[in-house]
């Protein structure tokens, strides 16, 4: 058993999400959204950060670590459990990050999701985002709308991650999933490859370049539909995102595609459980209809959120107003709500309200 293996088992024991590891630094978890220490832990030193994240590295990932300074791949401890791995230096040193990945794929019942997202799933066509910073559940939320589809409907459903973290078995579907780094050389590679490959769905892992989100925009208007991620928080910073990583010149186009081709944004973020017991998910829908599409087209992207707030009886919701929802429904405090609004005055009254109260 490589020896890094007990870190992960105590962090386990505690239910804890991320595993940090950091030269000059005890190893730290990260349980219900606070970072800690492992408890009698002593500091780690060069050579045995060293000896633990060289173990488990696959010997291509780890010459790329050496010679660029960050890799990432994914992790099983044996048969049940699974991780995603970031190694990176920093000015100590060595470091890591390990995020916790589920075995068992969470069914959308399971993650209590808003009706719309089952919706999203029965498209044949278009373009939906899930949206939302780092570790906000984006994967998780992804993974329970996949496996919809691959549960219900005879689809060909392509994934295109890095890496690849939830391993769907194929149900109704034929499920393929490609990992950039070890099965194609980017996500641009393996979109235009995805033309030839006779696909029904494709989930792209991250938009993070002007090629990969024009290479998905184009798909989705071609007839595929499209999931991808951005870490953006609210839907009018990811339409503002996708537009400007194009140059001034090809703006319109790029408006007019998104346009025609998107058929929803779903941001999220987590917030704290008032009674400590984990996180709860909190969702902004964005539908696109006749209107928001003309926002879009022309854009004005400051009318969307009032748009979302008319669209309520199509499923819309902003993310403040479902913030809102949750405090009214005791699931979180009011301080966490002003944590995470977008419009924090709003919620400014609960500012100083302690955590949990």
């Amino acid at each position: 058993m490589p020896a890094i293996d007990r870190l992960f088992q105590l962090m386990q024991q505690a239910k804890g999400s991320d595993l940090h590891l950091a030269e000059g630094q005890p190893p730290k978890y990260r349980v219900h959204g606070h970072i800690a220490a492992i408890p009698n832990e002593g500091v780690l030193t060069h050579d045995q950060l060293t000896a633990y994240l060289q173990e488990i590295c696959p010997v291509h990932h780890w010459a790329k670590y050496v010679k660029k300074g960050d890799c990432d791949f994914a992790y099983a401890m044996g048969a049940s459990d699974r991780f995603r791995a970031n190694y990176y230096k920093h000015q100590r040193g060595y470091g890591a990050i390990f995020r916790i990945i589920p075995t068992k794929i969470l069914t959308l019942e399971q993650l209590n999701v808003p009706k719309k997202l089952y919706d999203f799933c029965e498209l044949t066509s278009g373009l939906v985002l899930v949206t939302g910073p780092t570790g906000s559940g984006k994967s998780t939320t992804l993974a329970g709308m996949i496996n919809e589809i691959n549960a219900h409907k005879a689809r060909h459903i392509l994934t295109i991650e890095e890496p690849v973290e939830f391993v769907h078995p194929p149900k109704k579907s034929i499920i393929t999933q490609r990992e950039v780094g070890d099965h194609t050389k980017g996500f641009g590679a393996a979109l235009r490859a995805a033309g030839r490959e006779d696909c029904d769905v494709i989930l792209v892992g991250e938009m993070r370049d002007l090629e990969t989100i024009g290479l998905a925009v184009s798909a989705a208007e071609m007839g595929v539909l499209v999931f991808g991620t951005l870490h953006t928080n609210s839907a009018a910073k990811t339409i503002d995102r996708i537009v400007n990583v194009f140059p001034p010149g090809q703006q319109p186009m790029i408006r007019g595609m998104l346009a025609g081709s998107l058929r929803g944004v779903v941001s999220q973020t987590l917030c704290r459980k008032k009674d400590g017991q984990g996180r709860a998910a909190a969702q902004e829908i964005l539908v696109s209809n006749i209107a928001i599409a003309a926002a879009i087209r022309d854009g004005k992207i400051a009318k969307l959120n009032q748009l979302m707030s008319a669209g309520k009886g199509e499923g819309m919701i902003t993310m403040d107003d479902r913030l809102q929802e949750l405090i009214d429904e005791g699931v979180i405090s009011g301080n966490q709500a002003y944590m995470k609004a977008i419009d924090k005055k709003r919620f400014e009254q609960y500012e100083h309200e302690t955590d949990g109260h």
